[in-house]
């Protein structure tokens, strides 16, 4: 474990300003909530929250080759992705054990920008850094050239119009344009991870303060609050999204975690992993590996990460991610389960929770979803 402070992002004097509790998540200081998380959660859903994410890890990828060298690094084919577009992908070892989950934006012919989880930055960069090796293609590590603020939820359209003349009426879910919000340079991305509509805002970190309080002022008004990482967590949670090192790991290929569809054979040229993952696809065919699927409560204890699912005493699954959901009133889960429990509507099925067997009923993921 590293023994150096947290680092702080640019809207770190803001959040103590707004009395936020802050907790120390991958190496930053970062906002855990502001006052009830519960509201910042319903806010989204209802109305519109306001987040720092500039934890998030960027890198920038340039050069003749870049597109051909990010085919080879990552599974995905990211030479197909649209100059404006954006694609969710994954960056996987040799053995195909997935290292991170990312979006990949393609800002231009010969530009790329990764983004990375920030507990796995520095891993993804090294990673990135190896395989760019005999590529005509530079990376580049720009995680202290951003801040990232997102605005997320059914108003957020409307707020973020209010400060900005680009074309947020033409722009598609996962795509991003260069724009300018209340005065700032930023990219505009539709992004996000909450379940709802919104908008992440990449722009320097010396921007970042202004950027957040004309947000704060043009959305209050719509309901805007501020939000912090604990929200975040629920909020993806019920719209099924995973989180790395809980639906995520190297020890899973993308196959067992339901995500094969990602990895893309199809494409010209090798890529790192392609071999197991080819293998990978195949067991997943033969014998189906365990399937993530939803877990409701019928009472009201909580499940958490690592808690056994059982099933007739014998134990059949693992909770990856569990929390009291606002939306939904009850506790939930999702949970990594053998195939011949994971049909929604399964019975039987219970969560070990300290040695009391809790009723949970198997749903479909996501638990939430929005209307278009």
């Amino acid at each position: 474990m590293s023994s150096s402070p947290p680092r702080r992002t640019a809207l770190d004097a803001l959040h103590r300003s707004l009395g936020a509790t802050m907790t120390d998540f991958a190496g930053w200081d970062m906002p855990l909530r502001y006052g009830s998380e519960r509201e910042e959660h319903l806010a989204v859903r209802t109305k519109a929250g306001l987040f720092d994410l500039s934890h998030m890890g960027e890198i920038t990828v340039t050069g003749p080759e870049a597109d051909r060298f990010l085919d080879h690094a990552l599974v995905g084919s990211i030479s197909s992705v649209g100059v404006g577009r954006a694609r969710y992908t994954m960056i996987c070892r040799e053995d195909g054990g997935i290292l991170d989950d990312l979006i990949v934006y393609r800002l231009a012919e010969r530009e790329y920008m990764v983004v990375a989880n920030a507990s796995n930055a520095q891993v993804v960069l090294d990673a990135l850094v190896e395989r760019c090796s005999g590529f005509d293609a530079r990376v580049r590590d720009d995680r202290d050239a951003y801040a990232l603020i997102a605005v997320q939820g059914p108003e957020s359209p409307g707020i973020l119009g209010s400060l900005t003349d680009a074309d947020l009426d033409g722009l598609k879910y996962y795509a991003g344009l260069p724009g300018t919000v209340a005065g700032v340079p930023a990219l505009i991305a539709r992004t996000g991870y909450t379940g709802e509509d919104g908008f992440e805002l990449f722009v320097a970190p010396e921007h970042a303060e202004k950027l957040w309080q004309a947000l704060t002022e043009a959305g209050a008004p719509a309901g805007l609050v501020p939000c912090g990482l604990s929200c975040r967590d629920t909020l993806r949670l019920e719209a099924g999204m995973p989180l790395y090192g809980h639906e995520l790991s190297t020890s899973l290929t993308p196959f067992d975690a339901g995500l094969g569809r990602v990895v893309k054979f199809e494409k010209e040229g090798d890529f790192v992993g392609r071999a197991a993952l080819r293998e990978a696809a195949g067991r997943a065919a033969q014998n189906p590996p365990r399937v993530l699927v939803g877990l409701v409560a019928q009472g009201r204890r909580v499940p958490r990460a690592g808690y056994a699912v059982v099933a007739g005493g014998e134990v059949v699954g693992e909770v990856t991610s569990g929390a009291p959901s606002p939306t939904l009133g009850k506790p939930i889960a999702m949970a990594y389960v053998d195939a011949a429990h994971s049909a929604p509507g399964t019975t039987g099925v219970a969560v070990d929770i300290r040695g009391s067997h809790e009723p949970y009923e198997v749903v479909a993921l996501p638990f939430y979803k929005r209307r278009k």
